[in-house]
C-alpha cells in the first residue's frame, strides 16, 4: 500500500480498533488465570500464536531462515519477550487490570528515557521532556494508591517490569542485527524463544491448571489469535504505512480503555486517583510521542 504522511480516517479506526484489542486482552488474561496458571498459560499461548505465523508465513511464501548471524540478538529479543509475558501476566494475577494497564503502558515513557542515552536523534526535548514528568507522576500516584484492597505492591512492579521488557525488545530491535530481518521473522523469533523459556519456568509459579472451562479456552484462542499473532502483526502493518510517531501516538488509548473495561467487566473499583494517574499517563505519552515541525 501507498505510504501515508500522516493519520487518515482509516489509520485512526484501524489503530483505535488495535487499541481496543490490546486493552481486552489484559482482560481476557485476567479471567484466563482463573483457569490456567499465568505463565503456563503465556507459553501455551506463545507456542500457538508461533504455530499461527509460522503457518501464515508459508501461505505468502516468507521462509523461515535462522542465518547465525541473528542468532544472539534473536535469542536476546525472545527473553526479553519471555520476561515481558511472565511479569504481565503475572502482575494480572496480583492487581486489577486498571492499575497493570496503566503502569505496563507506561513503556513509551521508560523507553524515551532510554533512548534519550542510547539513541541517536531521539533526545528528550523540553515537550518531551515535561510529557516524562507528566508519566511518571501518574505511575508514582498508582504505586502510592494503596487503598483499594484489590493490588499488591509486588504486582504493580511486576507491571512495571514488563514495560521495562517491552521496551528493551524495541531497543533490541533497534539496534542489534536483528535489525535486519523482516518483522515476521522478529516476530518469529520472540514467539519461538519465549515459548521454550515462559513453558520451562511456569512449574516454578505453582500447578499449572486451576479450573479450566471452554470459555478460558476461547479466551486463550482470542490471545493467540488475535493479540499473539495477527494482532503485532497488523502494528507492524500500520508502521509500514503511517508515520512511526503518529502510530505511536494512539498507544495512550490502550490504558484509557483497559481501566474502563477492567470497571465494566469486572467491578474494578476506579478512585479518584486512578483516573488522575491515568490523565498524567495519557498526556505524557502523547507529548513524549509528540514530534515538531
Amino acid at each position: 500500500m501507498e505510504r501515508k504522511t500522516s493519520i487518515d480516517a482509516i489509520g485512526a479506526l484501524m489503530l483505535i480498533a488495535f487499541a481496543t484489542v490490546l486493552a481486552f486482552n489484559q482482560v481476557v488474561v485476567k479471567l484466563g488465570n482463573g483457569g490456567f496458571q499465568p505463565v503456563f498459560m503465556a507459553g501455551i499461548r506463545s507456542v500457538g500464536a508461533l504455530i499461527v505465523l509460522t503457518l501464515w508465513m508459508a501461505a505468502r511464501g516468507i521462509p523461515v531462515r535462522l542465518p547465525r548471524q541473528y542468532w544472539a540478538s534473536g535469542i536476546l529479543l525472545g527473553a526479553l519477550f519471555g520476561f515481558e509475558f511472565t511479569c504481565l501476566f503475572w502482575a494480572l494475577d496480583h492487581t486489577t487490570v486498571g492499575r497493570a494497564s496503566i503502569l505496563f503502558y507506561s513503556m513509551p515513557v521508560l523507553l524515551s528515557l532510554a533512548a534519550h542515552f542510547l539513541l541517536p536523534g531521539e533526545r528528550l526535548t523540553p515537550m518531551r521532556g515535561l510529557g516524562l514528568l507528566a508519566a511518571m507522576a501518574g505511575i508514582a500516584l498508582v504505586l502510592l494508591d494503596r487503598n483499594g484492597g484489590q493490588a499488591s505492591l509486588l504486582g504493580d512492579l511486576a507491571a512495571i517490569g514488563a514495560a521495562c521488557g517491552w521496551g528493551g525488545i524495541a531497543l533490541t530491535a533497534r539496534l542489534t542485527r536483528i535489525s535486519d530481518q523482516v518483522p515476521e521473522m522478529q516476530l518469529w523469533w520472540q514467539l519461538a524463544v519465549s515459548a521454550v523459556i515462559l513453558l520451562a519456568l511456569s512449574p516454578l509459579f505453582g500447578p499449572l491448571l486451576r479450573d479450566p472451562s471452554i470459555w478460558h479456552l476461547v479466551g486463550l484462542s482470542y490471545q493467540i489469535v488475535a493479540v499473539a499473532s495477527f494482532g503485532f502483526l497488523a502494528w507492524f502493518f500500520l508502521l509500514k504505512i503511517y508515520p512511526a510517531s503518529g502510530v505511536a501516538s494512539f498507544s495512550f488509548l490502550s490504558p484509557v480503555i483497559s481501566v474502563l473495561l477492567g470497571w465494566a467487566v469486572l467491578g474494578e473499583e476506579i478512585g479518584p486517583q486512578v483516573f488522575a494517574a491515568l490523565l498524567l499517563v495519557a498526556v505524557g505519552i502523547v507529548l513524549i510521542n509528540r514530534r515538531g515541525r
